[in-house]
């Protein structure tokens, strides 16, 4: 066999790796980050790609709010809550049921409808009251899907009935149409 006449690459100083070059290089390559990430636009410069739509802003916060509803200085009680896009634009609404804190029996609830108010840091603002509080309606179940509200109301057959112990039960939803929520259900309660 005959020999090469490359250089043995145990002589090349270069080929061998020392501590000083790898600091280099990581040095180097953590620059070259940090660079990117700074030439990135931020949130407000940034636009979809095309093809993709834009994420739609979170759902408005049921806390907060200034509700259509007489506690007559009692606090108010967001009782339960659900979000989901109700007018088609691409952002969620948030449904709340709300009622007033009572030191026993069962309040009344109303039922809201919330968007998020166009000014930043500003709460959420009703747009649309679904149930009434003086209906003396009770929610025992609120969700939100493919852009309907649904939702269980109790009520009462008759003003004698204490309001622990509601006596009716409806199955209700309400979809937007033509600028407006419109109501479909039971058309007659029925007993509990």
């Amino acid at each position: 066999m005959q020999p090469s006449a490359a250089p043995d690459l145990a002589e090349l100083a270069h080929t061998h790796a020392r501590p000083a070059h790898w600091l280099a290089t990581a040095t180097a390559t953590a620059a070259v980050v940090a660079l990117a990430g700074l030439l990135q636009p931020g949130p407000a410069g940034a636009t979809a790609a095309p093809g993709t739509a834009p994420r739609p802003a979170p759902a408005p916060e049921a806390t907060g709010a200034a509700y259509p509803l007489d506690c007559a200085g009692a606090p108010r009680t967001v009782a339960k809550r659900a979000s989901g896009d109700l007018d088609g634009d691409g952002n969620p609404e948030t449904v709340a049921v709300v009622h007033c804190e009572a030191g026993s029996g069962t309040p009344p609830s109303g039922v809201y409808v919330l968007t998020r108010d166009r000014t930043t840091g500003a709460p959420a603002r009703v747009v649309a009251t679904l149930v009434e509080p003086g209906l003396r309606k009770n929610v025992s179940e609120l969700d939100v899907r493919d852009g309907t509200v649904l939702a269980t109301l109790l009520g009462y057959s008759s003003p004698d009935v204490p309001s622990c112990c509601p006596d009716e039960k409806e199955q209700v939803s309400w979809r937007w149409q033509n600028g407006a929520f419109v109501r479909s259900g039971e058309t007659d309660a029925r007993r509990a």
